[in-house]
């Protein structure tokens, strides 16, 4: 049994991914190829954002806003204290302060009264992580920023494909990032992302910024980084994306089946009433996490811990000294344990899954 089983996934598609990865060859149109805007443009189209930015990495997807907007060194950016490290490392890579905040209960995601007791006059904008693949109350969110004049930006890169309140990740906040990941909902086979934004002048800015600040060729107009997503990766995601809403549901009923059979055994994760999760992860909680993690890695079953430490623990961000506490991130990092979630899991694996969990338990 696999986690993630990106070989299921490549044998349903090979004949599509491989002639569109020859295309690739063929044409030798290996860096800004013609399927790097295409996929941009089915990006922006699928989602509903004006337009979308590819880039290298999910990482990348994250630094472009910030140099759009030329963040400065005194500026302040709230970001959840439970989340994979780049929500915040681009924060500081970039020269600013990243200020956690703790998270909420059932969603795992942003506490917008952690959030609203955190903004102070030096918070610039938010990173509103959609962790796990659920948009956290974006609603909520955006009213605070309105009130403080603060952007948001969504950290979609497990959440592309996802639904709040009848729209989709990565088209709701000024900025929202993504990565294609291999292992993410939406993956390609190495590092991707984009970021998607509504208004054409940062659009632009973050083109220019991932050439280097090029505006023309050997014209530089900002100092920049090399972040251009490379030709064949577009091509892999143009593939998948075809194929993306039926993953989702394939996601979506191993999702339901994990829920309906482990209710009550431990705690399953909840989806806001009408919202979709693209379930990136199916994160159960359980005091007892690594006794069910040991025992399904005896019987075979692999498992993943996201996160083991919330990031105010960190040593990378000792330099803050923030020691917390926040409460929901730490009980979170010592409960949470991540199933096998894939498209391509079949009902037999499912039901091994959960005969072990029961056992573990038992």
């Amino acid at each position: 049994m696999k986690f993630v089983d990106l070989s299921a996934q490549y044998q349903a598609y090979k004949q599509e991914i491989d002639e569109a990865m020859q295309q690739v060859v063929d044409t030798a149109a290996f860096i800004n190829g013609p399927d790097v805007r295409a996929l941009e443009e089915e990006l922006a189209a699928y989602c509903g954002a004006e337009h979308a930015v590819a880039c290298s990495s999910g990482t990348d997807a994250l630094l472009l806003p910030f140099a759009a907007m030329d963040l400065q060194p005194e500026d302040e950016v709230i970001v959840p204290a439970f989340t994979y490290i780049a929500s915040a490392s681009m924060i500081s890579f970039w020269g600013a302060r990243p200020v956690f905040v703790d998270v909420d209960e059932v969603t795992f995601n942003l506490d917008p009264e952690a959030v609203r007791k955190a903004v102070n006059p030096r918070t610039k904008g938010i990173v509103a992580v959609s962790l796990f693949g659920q948009c956290p109350d974006l609603d909520a969110l955006q009213k605070i920023a309105d009130e403080h004049h603060l952007w948001i930006l969504e950290d979609g890169a497990q959440s592309f494909g996802a639904r709040y309140n009848g729209q989709y990740s990565c088209s709701m906040t000024r900025f929202a990032a993504t990565s294609f990941f291999p292992a993410k909902p939406l993956g390609c086979y190495g590092d991707g992302g984009a970021v998607f934004t509504d208004d054409p002048d940062m659009a632009a800015r973050m083109r220019m910024f991932l050439s280097h600040g090029q505006e023309k060729r050997y014209h530089h107009a900002m100092i920049g980084i090399n972040g251009r997503m490379d030709t064949l990766q577009a091509a892999i995601v143009r593939v998948k994306l075809k194929h993306f809403e039926e993953e989702l549901t394939s996601r979506n009923a191993a999702a339901e089946y994990y829920t309906r059979e482990l209710t009550g055994i431990v705690e399953t994760p909840r989806v806001r009433e009408g919202d979709r999760s693209t379930w990136a992860q199916y994160t159960i909680k359980s005091a007892r996490r690594d006794r069910i993690r040991t025992y399904l890695q005896e019987q075979g079953v692999p498992t993943a811990v996201h996160y083991p430490l919330p990031l105010h623990h960190q040593k990378a961000f000792a330099y803050l000294q923030d020691s917390g506490p926040y409460p929901v991130a730490e009980r979170l990092s010592r409960e949470v344990l991540s199933l096998p979630m894939h498209p391509f899991i079949t009902d037999d694996q499912l039901a091994a899954v959960v005969q072990a969990v029961k056992e573990s338990l038992a």
